[in-house]
């Protein structure tokens, strides 16, 4: 309150400058995730080659720290993850801001600047864990079986069990890891992966289910327990995030060895410019303001 009068009477607003510039080099981008690797995995595993070819990675440096962004593009849609100071992901988000609609990674410090730049919908808390090698416990009851592309009816049925339609395609499975308890012939429960990098030693867990008439049985921990020891072979850190209001899921993968290394934020997000003109007219001034800085220079006013 009292800052907003200050500005009333007159204060001028403290200018925030940046140098944007895109980064295309995976050597030059590994160092900066390999610092946290326990929220930097999904990141991590967009470089590999295949999936290089899909991401946009910015960095900017300024007044008041470093702030790195990622623009990347899957089979199951687009995705934005950020990292770094704040303002300076404004920097960038503020000239290149991704698809009109993305799912965003974030923590909890960034959430007031993505604000202002989408609209956020479903935000939801969540809590990344990690597991290695050393502090794995498997569970190995009821024994998983694997799972692959032609596994693509059952897997779509289990999925869809609770909300309706799910739309896996094979591609999808066996580009991962997947493990499933089956029970009298039918697919009850299911675990696999979002993206798993040999080349850079992590891979994270998602999708895990349990069809609503088989859940509180333990299946999901044993198929949570297959997909992770599978990883491990490969990988030295395997992590996965979880919701912390569901308890029993965070009992479990406890159990299994995994421990909380970061709170952060997902969030579906639909861009506040639609048509993106307004970032390309910021982008094209900001191009022509850096071009003595091998970037684009972006004054931001806090």
């Amino acid at each position: 309150m009292a800052e907003r009068e200050l500005r009333l009477q007159g204060v001028p607003a403290r200018r925030l400058d940046y140098v944007v510039r895109q980064l295309r080099d995976p050597d030059e981008i590994r160092p900066l995730l390999r610092a946290r690797v326990e929220y930097t995995a999904y990141a991590l595993g967009q470089l590999e080659p295949e999936l290089f070819a899909r991401t946009q990675w910015y960095l900017a440096r300024g007044t008041t720290g470093v702030g790195l962004v990622l623009h990347s593009r899957g089979g199951l849609g687009d995705a934005t993850f950020v990292m770094g100071d704040p303002d300076a992901v404004h920097a960038t988000l503020s000239i290149h801001p991704g698809t009109a609609q993305t799912y965003i990674t974030c923590q909890p410090q960034h959430l007031e600047v993505l604000k202002r730049v989408y609209r956020l919908a479903t935000q939801q808390p969540m809590v990344r864990m990690v597991v290695t090698r050393e502090r794995f416990r498997p569970v190995r009851e009821p024994e998983a079986v694997p799972l692959s592309g032609v596994d693509i009816r059952k897997i779509n049925a289990l999925y869809g069990s609770e909300n309706g339609p799910s739309y896996y395609i094979p591609e999808h499975i066996d580009a991962g890891v997947y493990r499933g308890i089956v029970m009298g012939g039918r697919l009850v429960a299911i675990a696999g992966t979002h993206v798993v990098s040999r080349q850079e030693g992590v891979a994270v867990v998602g999708n895990v289910f349990t069809h609503p008439a088989y859940r509180g049985r333990g299946y999901a921990t044993a198929a949570t327990s297959a997909v992770t020891e599978a990883l491990l072979e490969h990988c030295d850190y395997v992590v996965l995030t979880v919701d912390p209001r569901n308890t029993p899921a965070v009992a479990a993968y406890v159990r299994l060895g995994y421990r909380e290394a970061c709170q952060l934020l997902e969030a579906s997000a639909t861009r506040r410019d639609p048509s993106g003109l307004g970032a390309s007219l910021r982008r094209l001034r900001a191009a022509i303001r850096g071009r003595k800085y091998d970037g684009a220079f972006v004054t931001l006013h806090d």
